[in-house]
Formats: structure tokens, C-alpha cells, sequence
């Protein structure tokens, strides 16, 4: 019986209505275009975001504002401005990765220090990786499939919309990484144990209280951070890593990799104590009052309360 719904999704996932079939062609369509011609498009996208839209204009500023507050208002409009046009340009790049060929992203994407992630895996220890919503964080998951082969995944937590599950996993997934649901990690981790890989964690600040946070003062405010990092490192005796990534020009990233306390550290931590999500969350902070204009600001990341 037809009821409507695509047999099976391309590249895997859930299946689909056939009615977002057109959708998935425009959109490889588009991510067929140059770079040059997207970047172009970002621009319009910059200009209907800050201008016409207004997205989450109060939440981004009010995150700025309570993050600098030794910041003028029109420091903090700057910076305002420059992560609008920063976030429409991600959002181009992001869906390059529909089409954009092995090489193009290897030479956009510069690995400075890769040592510090192939070091753990010639002992056969599992890696994290602990990113955020920096730079362009899609592109680190792509780029770390390339540059290690066959050992890169990354967590993600499934959307509800079948057909945007499917692309946004094929976007993840087609140059070689794998793509975790966030209920799976652990099950990952352990059927991967002793092979040498690394999993990506974006583990920004905002977890509930559902979530046993860790608190900590950070951009002079309380804030909660998930310790998931904590005790999975501690469980699988993890290396683990700070994983930063800096636009140093339009379309090329710098990845900078940071040793942060191991599962041997966590392991060994007092009660209450969390070496790893403190140490993360001082390396985050730095990237970004280095590079403000870089993070993403439209997400309520201190709504919760000690």
C-alpha cells in the first residue's frame, strides 16, 4: 500500500514524505554552486537575519551583553554584527558539504597540531573530542574524517522531521564519519574500545538540572555545564581533547587540538569534582573572548538557575 512515505531516505535514516523530494534536489543544487557564488548568497542571508528577521535578536544580545559587560554598546553591536554575518556564512558552508570534493575541504581546513590526536591512537586509546558551537562546527567533524580516516565520529541528537534527519545526516556522513545518536555514546564507546578512534562531543554550557551539571563562574555569570565528558572518560580510560577552530579567513578554518585531564584524572577526582568539563569550559571561554563574533549567540545557554 502507498501511504505516501519514501521507502528509504538517501544515504540512510528514517524514510520520508515524497512531497521533500523537490526540497532535496534544490538544496544539492545549491550546494553544487561554487563557494564564491554561496558566499554571495550569505550575504543576502546576513542582510534578511540582522535586518528583516531579526533572529533571536534579543537573546544574542542580551548573551552579549551579560558575557562583556566591560563592553560598550557599540562594542557589543559590533560583535553582534559580525557573528550575524559569521553565522551566514556557516550556514552556507554547511550545506557544501552536500557536494564539496575531499580535497577542497582538506585545504580549507588546516589541522595545526594532529599529533596530539594520532598519539592516543597508536595506543589504541579512544579519544574525545570536546567542541562547541564555534567556528564552524560542522565542518570539524568532515575535516577529522579526513584527516584520520575510519576513526572519526561525532554526536548528534536526531531531529524530529524525518527528511531533515536524513540530509543533515548525509551531510555528516559522506566523507566517512560516522554520526552517533546521543542516546547511543555510550554503546559506541564501548563497541569501539581499543580500536583507536575519537568521538565528537559538542558540549556546550546550558544543561538542566536533570542533567547532574557542573557549575562554574564563565563569562562572569553561573553557568551549568554537562559532565557526560567526566565520566565517560573515567569509565573507558578516554585521552581527551579541546578541540578549537578559528575562522582565519573567509572559507579556511584553523583546528587547534588541547590536552585536557584524562580518564585517569577523572577517574581519580574527589566527588563533586569534574577536571575535565572545568578544564573545557576555561578553554572554551578563552576562544571565545578571543574570537566573540565567532560563537553562536542565538541559543539560551544560561537559562537555568544554580
Amino acid at each position: 500500500m502507498n501511504n505516501g512515505v519514501k521507502g528509504s531516505a538517501p544515504g540512510g535514516g528514517p524514510a520520508y514524505a515524497w512531497y521533500f523530494e523537490p526540497l532535496r534536489w534544490l538544496l544539492l543544487g545549491v550546494a553544487h554552486l561554487p563557494l564564491t557564488v554561496l558566499y554571495g548568497l550569505a550575504g543576502g542571508i546576513y542582510f534578511l537575519l540582522a535586518y528583516v528577521l531579526r533572529y533571536r535578536w534579543q537573546v544574542v544580545t542580551t548573551n552579549l551583553s551579560n558575557s562583556f559587560p566591560d563592553k560598550s554598546a557599540t562594542e557589543i553591536e559590533r560583535i553582534r554584527k559580525g557573528f550575524y554575518w559569521h553565522f551566514a556564512q556557516v550556514v552556507v558552508e554547511i550545506l557544501k558539504l552536500a557536494a564539496i570534493r575531499p580535497g577542497e575541504l582538506a585545504r580549507r581546513l588546516h589541522f595545526t597540531n594532529p599529533e596530539l590526536m594520532t598519539r592516543p591512537f597508536a595506543e589504541q586509546r579512544l579519544v574525545l573530542s570536546l567542541g562547541s558551537h564555534m567556528g564552524n562546527w560542522e565542518w570539524i567533524l568532515a575535516g577529522a574524517a579526513l584527516e584520520f580516516p575510519g576513526r572519526a565520529a561525532g554526536v548528534y541528537k536526531p531531529l524530529s522531521n524525518p527528511f531533515f534527519e536524513s540530509f543533515m545526516r548525509r551531510l555528516r556522513t559522506r566523507l566517512g564519519a560516522d554520526a552517533v545518536p546521543m542516546l547511543a555514546t555510550l554503546r559506541y564507546l564501548v563497541a569501539h574500545k581499543g580500536e583507536g578512534r575519537t568521538l565528537s562531543l559538542l558540549t556546550d554550557q546550558a544543561a538542566g538540572p536533570e542533567d547532574r551539571p557542573y557549575w562554574t563562574t564563565f563569562l562572569h555569570q553561573d553557568t551549568s555545564f554537562y559532565t557526560s565528558a567526566d565520566r565517560l572518560a573515567a569509565q573507558l580510560d578516554c585521552a581527551v581533547l579541546y578541540v578549537g577552530i578559528r575562522r582565519v579567513r573567509r572559507g579556511h578554518y584553523a583546528v587547534t587540538f588541547t590536552e585536557l585531564p584524562d580518564g585517569r584524572v577523572a577517574a581519580a577526582a574527589p566527588a563533586g569534582k569534574f577536571p575535565v568539563t572545568e578544564a573545557f569550559a576555561r578553554q572554551l571561554e578563552q576562544d571565545m573572548r578571543t574570537s566573540p563574533e565567532q560563537y553562536l549567540w542565538t541559543h539560551r545557554r544560561w537559562k537555568h538557575k544554580r
